[in-house]
């Protein structure tokens, strides 16, 4: 009972987010591309890609850092001034642009991180649970595009889980899977991920 009202809840949250205007956010995306690029691949390893991500998600991110519901410094204040308008116009250009590619894999995680993401392991949930078996999540349920994302911004995120410093997460669900997770499937995972189409 309690897993079909979360996904009552998060369908509603999903349905609720503005449809919003690709062309309309490619024109309010040159503050974003400072940080996470004109196409939306970041430059530096601990920003995210915002390429090919959901944009229920995205749409989501972006309320919850105005409002103050996830912490980041550096965030919270580009996520000020926008409308709702303005975040779901956003994320449809972010939505519709093509996710990055295979980049920088460690071999030596991809055994571990495939083990983990696919089967799981003692305490930690299979990420294919609820991101699919290539990563690209769910959009209704407003579980992210995972693959194809930054090495070091997914474990800074794994870990930030870990920690709770995140918890926008539904029902404590990602914290309660990172905790349970070693510093080594969290790299292993990360790499793999990145990897993954």
């Amino acid at each position: 009972m309690k897993h079909l009202i979360l996904v009552i809840f998060m369908l509603s949250v999903a349905n609720s987010v503005l449809a919003g205007d690709a062309e309309a956010g490619k024109e309010k995306s040159g503050t974003c591309a400072a940080c996470h690029g004109s196409e939306g691949i970041s430059a530096a390893p601990m920003w995210p890609n915002l390429a090919g991500q959901h944009a229920t998600y995205t749409a989501k991110q972006l309320k919850e850092f105005r409002d103050g519901k996830r912490q980041a410094p550096a965030m919270a204040p580009m996520a000020m001034g926008l409308s709702d308008e303005d975040m779901a116009d956003l994320a449809a250009y972010y939505a519709s642009l093509p996710a990055q590619e295979s980049v920088g894999v460690d071999e030596k995680f991809v055994a571990l991180g495939e083990e983990v993401y696919t089967r799981g392991a003692e305490g930690v949930m299979a990420c294919t649970a609820c991101h699919g078996p290539t990563g690209k999540g769910i959009e209704a349920a407003v579980f992210p595009s995972i693959t194809g994302q930054k090495i070091d911004y997914t474990i800074k995120t794994l870990k930030d889980f870990r920690s709770g410093y995140r918890n926008n997460d539904m029902n404590g669900m990602m914290r309660d899977i990172a905790k349970a997770m070693t510093d080594e499937q969290i790299e292993a995972v990360a790499n793999y991920l990145t990897g993954l189409h």
